[in-house]
């Protein structure tokens, strides 16, 4: 397991590996002085497993430095580590783990690989693909992507929430690494079909307006396709509305 602290501060370094090994004895933080320190170690595979972030820094914002580590590691759980509540709401909105106020104590830190116990058993069945940018390697979530799309002898997933990731693996490479939501819409086009809002004759659209034209020459199969996926999925949801009955 991989454990980041950031922090500037030598003396809460200290009292943070007292808290922690408090909980366990045999765990050590990999430590960071900087935000962009923590950023560098970040793109080193494997991720990191959860990051103790402070939240002021000289010349720092740790909620920035955060927001530029979801992008690199989505799935690495954060913990903020700070003097004052001042910004648990801005903390929250990049989906934190936990929000700390020093000094950090061995409850404090339970309480956060709890949390991180929990977050991962939820997404224990989640289908995953993994990728790999340049030196960097990311697993992604199937149901946080969108669509996938040939673009200039490149491949590029766009993600949910906007990141966009540029692989030079081809679509039918990738194609084979997907679960059954997806589906190709046209030569250089994959779609995730819980993402589609609209299904017409000639096109579909997506939920966030994104219009996709369909292949000409597969337009009844991809149709076809999407009605019998999208008769699953509600006839799935009416299950399970009738199994909360029960």
């Amino acid at each position: 397991m991989r454990i980041a602290l950031c922090d500037d501060d030598k003396m809460e370094q200290e009292q943070f590996i007292r808290a922690l090994h408090g909980w366990d004895a045999d765990r050590m933080p990999e430590i960071f002085t900087s935000g962009q320190e923590l950023l560098e170690a970040a793109k080193v595979f494997p991720p990191f497993d959860i990051v103790f972030l402070d939240i002021y820094m000289p010349m720092e914002n740790g909620v920035d430095v955060a927001k530029s580590l979801r992008k690199i590691s989505p799935d690495s759980g954060i913990v903020f580590v700070t003097n004052s509540s001042g910004h648990a709401v801005e903390a929250f909105s990049v989906n934190a783990l936990h929000y700390l106020v020093k000094p950090v104590t061995v409850n404090g830190i339970r309480e956060s690989f709890l949390r991180l116990t929990t977050l991962r058993n939820s997404r224990r069945e989640r289908s995953v693909l993994n990728i790999s940018v340049g030196k960097d390697s990311y697993s992604l979530y199937m149901d946080e992507i969108r669509y996938i799309e040939s673009a200039n002898h490149a491949t590029e997933i766009l993600m949910q929430d906007g990141r966009i990731y540029r692989v030079w693996t081809s679509l039918n490479e990738l194609s084979g690494k997907l679960d059954g939501n997806f589906l190709k819409v046209q030569r250089g086009i994959i779609v995730n079909m819980d993402y589609i809002e609209q299904m017409g004759m000639d096109s579909c659209i997506l939920r966030d307006g994104t219009r996709l034209l369909l292949s000409r020459s597969d337009r009844l199969s991809i149709r076809t396709t999407y009605d019998n996926y999208a008769f699953s999925r509600l006839a799935r949801m009416q299950d399970e509305k009738m199994g909360g009955y029960r």
